[in-house]
Formats: structure tokens, C-alpha cells, sequence
């Protein structure tokens, strides 16, 4: 078996841009993996254009030969989007491996631990703006199933908050917690925005509330600055989603500088590098929640890895979408009392659809974290999809 061919497919998503990656053969045998990368998909097209021209006329089930050989000979080693286009690369190849043998992923990585796995859901506030607006959406993802839920409350703050705007985020929080009761659980996003007295100030603040965990308190760039929230924190602290391959994570692992690891299978090396990354975490007894904001076709990989872990704990999920993600792909979830069932399909068990995706081409989409518009998530007309 050779690849032929290596695709992108750049398809809008009122937010950001989905980036699919499709490998061909000469044995009809196609795979796809996602590397949506927020706002910088031109830079992430051109860096799978390189690894295509390493990529066709090669053995695509020589898996962990090619990642070690594009990863070894990019030379500017890691970085988003870099990281981004190998990591969709490799899953592709795992899809294209797991349908030869006629067999799902997750038997590739040793079979299941989770038949199902527990989710939790971002984008349930999408048009929320006052604190009891917040509440009200609760109540409708709580009446839908839903049992955790992440959002950030913190508005445009930017390493500094206001006491009047930290109120504000504090009386989101407690209208949340009022709305859904003690029984599910909250998890508190900080999107990188803090210095570390802050971070130290919003986490003892948030106590109260009981949160499963207060998410990136800190910017990414700095673990010794996570850490120093982390040992003064009450609350458990979550990192990692921008974070690139086991050389990233292993400081982070020497410094205990997270309570709860976050890696993202478009972001930091796909499948296998997961896996591994996974398993660092396991050893030192910290619970594995990968970041998952992204595509249905990054969804499908991530729950492939999370049926094979035995320290997972919890996935993010988006609550709802475009009302023609169902069209883009053949996702298909199944959910239940706040799991989603492990598919048993052949490879990921997803394929896109490419014509459809070329009816949504790619639309410019800026940062809304540190604008106050982080609620704007998603269209007026959206779709719940599982």
C-alpha cells in the first residue's frame, strides 16, 4: 500500500474553521484526521502541504516511523501549528490502518478500558450575557441530560480582574450552581488570562462553588507560574491544551504543575502521542480529560484514544453545532446520562463528506477570548447533536 494523496479540506464553522485531513492509496483505502486550529488555518494548510511532499509514495502503516521523521526533520520542532498537521496526519493513518485489519482504532491500542465515556459540554451558554441568562441556559442542558459543563465567566479581563467585574463572574458561577444543583458539576475556564496573585485570588473565590476543576488559570508559556497557583489553589487545576508532544508534558509531569491534563489530539501529535502522553499521566496518578472544542472528525479520533485509557476521566464535547455539521461528516453519537458510547466501527468510524464540505469554504474568524464576546459561539441557528 502507497499514499497517493494527502487533502485539506477548510470548512467554516461560524466560529473558526474546521481543517480536515484526508490521505489517499493506491488500495482505495482512505483515512481523515481533523487539525482545526483556531484562526491560523492558512499557516496549518501549508504545513500539511510539506508533509505531503515527504508522505506520498510511502507505506502509510509505518505509523510510528513517519512521525518520528516528520517530526525529526521539521526542525522547528513542536509549535501549534507544526504539531497541528502532523497530528491530523497521524490519525489519518491509524483511520487508514484500523480499516485495513477491519478493526476500530482503539483495538490498535490495546483494546477498550470504557465501553462509553463521560463527557462534559462547552457552548451550552452560547447568547448568555447576564449572570441569570447563564442560568437559564443551565437549566435547559440540565433538563437535556447534561451532567458537567464548562464556560469562562471572566468577561474581557485580561491577567488583572476588577473586584466589580470578579462579582460579576462570581454571581454567574453561583447562578450556575443555584440552577443545576450540587450533583453536576462545573468546570471553571480561564483561557490563559491571569498572573499568577490573580489566579490564586479566583481559585480560593471559587471554592464555594465545589468545581470539578478552574481550567488554564495561567498563560501556557510559564508552568512555573502554574504551578505556584496550583500549590496555593483549594480548587484542582487543569492545563495542558497548549501543550505539544511528551517533551512539553514531561516538565509539567517534573513540576506536578496540574491536577488534571488536557492534551488535544489535533494540537499535540494525534493518536499515539496521546497514548503516550496518557500514560506519563497515569503513572503519577493524574487524571487524563482531553481538550475536545473542536470537529467531528478530532471527536471520533478522541473517543477511539479515550476507550484504551485507564486513567481518562472526562471529555469536552461541544453541546451543540452548525446545523450542517451532520452533513459534513457521517458522525453518529449515541448519548446517554451524560456518556457517549465508544463506536465500533472500522478505523475512527467516520468519513467526511467532500462535496458538502466545499459548500462551507473557509471564512475569516478572529479571537473573541479577551473581547467580551465569548458567548457569540454560535449562530442563531444551531443544531444539538447527540
Amino acid at each position: 500500500m502507497k499514499v497517493t494523496d494527502v487533502k485539506t479540506f477548510a470548512v467554516d464553522c461560524f466560529r473558526t474553521n474546521w481543517v480536515f485531513v484526508k490521505v489517499y492509496t493506491d488500495e482505495g483505502i482512505d483515512g481523515v484526521g481533523e487539525a482545526t486550529l483556531e484562526y491560523k488555518e492558512k499557516a496549518l494548510i501549508g504545513a500539511v502541504e510539506h508533509i505531503k511532499e515527504y508522505l506520498v509514495g510511502k507505506n502509510p502503516l509505518n505509523i510510528e516511523k513517519h512521525w518520528h521523521e516528520i517530526y525529526r526533520d521539521a526542525y522547528w520542532r513542536g509549535g501549534a501549528v507544526l504539531m497541528s498537521a502532523l497530528s491530523a496526519v497521524e490519525t489519518a493513518l491509524w483511520d487508514i490502518l484500523g480499516k485495513s485489519l477491519n478493526v476500530p482504532v482503539y483495538q490498535l491500542m490495546g483494546g477498550k478500558v470504557n465501553d462509553k465515556v463521560r463527557i462534559y459540554v462547552n457552548g451550552w451558554f452560547a447568547g448568555a450575557k447576564t449572570p441569570k441568562e447563564f442560568g437559564e441556559k443551565a437549566k435547559i442542558a440540565v433538563q437535556r441530560g447534561v451532567t458537567a459543563m464548562k464556560w469562562d465567566p471572566f468577561g474581557k479581563s485580561y491577567l488583572d480582574i476588577s473586584n466589580k467585574d470578579l462579582n460579576t463572574a462570581l454571581e454567574c458561577v453561583d447562578e450556575v450552581r443555584k440552577a443545576v444543583g450540587n450533583e453536576v458539576d462545573l468546570l471553571i475556564e480561564g483561557h490563559g488570562r491571569f498572573n499568577i496573585p490573580t489566579g490564586i485570588k479566583i481559585a480560593k473565590e471559587l471554592e464555594q462553588f465545589k468545581p470539578m476543576f478552574f481550567e488554564e488559570p495561567v498563560p501556557p508559556d510559564n508552568l512555573d507560574a502554574l504551578k505556584a497557583v496550583r500549590d496555593k489553589s483549594p480548587v484542582a487545576i487543569s492545563a495542558g491544551e497548549r501543550l505539544y508532544t511528551r517533551w512539553d508534558y514531561k516538565p509539567m509531569f517534573d513540576k506536578m504543575a496540574a491536577d488534571y491534563i488536557q492534551p488535544d489530539i489535533s494540537h499535540a501529535g494525534g493518536i499515539m502521542e496521546l497514548k503516550k502522553i496518557a500514560a506519563e499521566a497515569e503513572c503519577r496518578y493524574i487524571p487524563f480529560a482531553p481538550h475536545n472544542p473542536s470537529g467531528p472528525v478530532a471527536n471520533a479520533a478522541t473517543l477511539q484514544l479515550a476507550a484504551s485509557c485507564p486513567n481518562f476521566c472526562i471529555l469536552e464535547i461541544m453541546y451543540s453545532d452548525v446545523d450542517y455539521r451532520k452533513d459534513v461528516t457521517t458522525e453518529d453519537l449515541h448519548y446517554e446520562n451524560g456518556y457517549i458510547d465508544i463506536p465500533d466501527k472500522p478505523g475512527l468510524g467516520i468519513e467526511i463528506n467532500e462535496e458538502e464540505c466545499a459548500k462551507h469554504p473557509y471564512q475569516v474568524h478572529t479571537l473573541r477570548h479577551y473581547t467580551g464576546a465569548l458567548t457569540n459561539i454560535r449562530p442563531a441557528k444551531t443544531e444539538f447533536y447527540f
